[in-house]
């Protein structure tokens, strides 16, 4: 039992079974790993983390966030910031006072990005992008202004406009910088409580084995050689997009034929084997671009590698797509025609454009085909047929740098398929014995 004023370990369960005190009373108790970190516990049932200690011979006290909205982790992080704030001269307490006056949402941005996002997040720069294009109209705003019925409706209009997923996203991104303005002093209230997230469904589309033949054809009639190469890369390692992008020649081991790849979105290195396929490519590679220390490097980019393959992933998608339609004769037809009216120098974005008119015109309903494959389901195409291969999911999610088994469930259906072929075969085989012996 946890006595007021004890110095304890903090622990989830230990803070959730905390007893409350007595109506009108409250007690705090300190943590054993942190100095200075106290609980305050109400009768309310508020559990709040503060930091306790002497600041210039008085003793001040810097309110961190309650329990369990802030973790134990992030309140000792915290708290450790305030320390060294307090030790270099500076009052944690006169920032929040100045947070509690009204702020615009634009002020609140950029306390935002350079105090937490930047700091703590892989994908600060998306975050960065997404405000400045989804929220800037409210940048002149005081935060306290911004209602919870304008964001409802933003959160709308951007399912309408640009899918449930990113509206989604934009939703947790206003949501997070309002829970940090309540954490560092300001005292409204999170205007996105009780909006809801639209339901989204686990996707797991892959490239499947009747489409395989007309991708890889399609890739090596790429007439951007770089891009050809990362989309093989990608395809035969299943790393994932930005990893690819800024690979280095200092991460192969030509001798153990690997890749370390140092910073990954989980936090952790992963190291990928790489195939005799992959080897070749990065072989070529290397003999395109002596000198520099991008794998797939471009000259027309600031950073100086590839950016964004997606206009070279779209051709390749256009033409595995023509290729796929031409086994209808119907539609085979009409791609010859088009074909046929446009100059003998058209790109294959032309022609598809073209036979998608055609098909209107005629009344002749298109299939998607490979039309609605991502650049990221080339990820899950790797683990997709790692699975069919009859790799256990444990060697899927190790090579694809999982660190969840959950994110590894996907293809969990497709690892089970070599087992189905083989009960088959094993009950066509007893039942072909049992002919035989009559």
């Amino acid at each position: 039992m946890v006595a007021p004023n004890d110095t304890v370990n903090f622990t989830k369960a230990l803070l959730m079974g905390v007893p409350l005190p007595a109506k009108g009373d409250r007690f705090s108790f300190k943590d054993s790993r942190v100095k200075g970190l106290i609980l305050r516990v109400t009768a309310n049932g508020q559990k709040t983390f503060q930091l306790y200690q002497k600041h210039q011979g008085r003793p001040v006290r810097v309110t961190l966030g309650t329990f369990p909205d802030m973790t134990i982790e992030n309140a000792r992080r915290e708290a450790t910031k305030a320390k060294g704030a307090l030790a270099g001269g500076e009052n944690p307490n006169v920032a929040k006072n100045r947070m509690r006056q009204e702020i615009t949402l634009k002020e609140l941005f950029a306390s935002y990005m350079e105090r937490y996002s930047k700091l703590e997040k892989k994908s600060w720069r998306y975050d960065e992008r997404e405000i400045n294009k989804f929220l800037s109209h409210w940048f002149n705003r005081k935060i306290s202004d911004i209602s919870k019925y304008e964001i409802k409706s933003l959160h709308i209009s951007m399912r309408e406009k640009n899918g449930l997923y990113q509206a989604n996203r934009m939703l947790e991104r206003i949501r997070a910088m309002f829970n940090k303005a309540i954490e560092w002093g300001w005292e409204g209230v999170n205007p996105t409580q009780g909006i809801k997230k639209f339901k989204e469904q686990s996707r797991d589309r892959y490239i499947l084995p009747n489409e395989m033949p007309l991708l890889l054809e399609a890739v090596d009639e790429e007439h951007n050689e770089v891009a050809r190469d990362y989309i093989l890369i990608s395809l035969f390692t299943g790393a994932r997009k930005t990893n690819v992008l800024e690979m280095r020649w200092e991460q192969i081991d030509w001798h153990n034929k690997t890749w370390r790849i140092p910073d990954t979105k989980n936090g952790e290195p992963v190291l990928v084997t790489l195939a005799p396929e992959a080897e070749a490519i990065l072989e070529r590679r290397l003999k395109a671009s002596p000198g520099s220390p991008w794998v797939f490097t471009s000259e027309a980019s600031k950073t100086g590698h590839l950016n964004d393959p997606k206009k070279a992933w779209i051709r390749v998608k256009q033409r595995a797509t023509l290729k796929a339609w031409s086994d209808d004769p119907r539609l085979a037809a009409v791609i010859q025609r088009a074909s046929e009216t446009l100059p003998d120098d058209h790109d294959v974005g032309t022609l598809y454009a073209k036979v998608e008119a055609d098909c209107d015109k005629l009344g002749l309903e298109l299939p998607t085909s490979l039309m609605d494959i991502r650049l990221h389901d080339i990820r899950r195409t790797f683990g997709s047929y790692q699975a069919i291969a009859g790799a256990s999911l444990q060697v899927i999610g190790k090579s694809l740098g999982h660190k969840s088994q959950q994110s590894t469930q996907v293809y969990a259906r497709l690892h089970n398929d070599p087992i189905r072929a083989s009960v088959n075969s094993a009950t066509a085989t007893m039942l072909s014995l049992g002919k035989m012996h009559k």
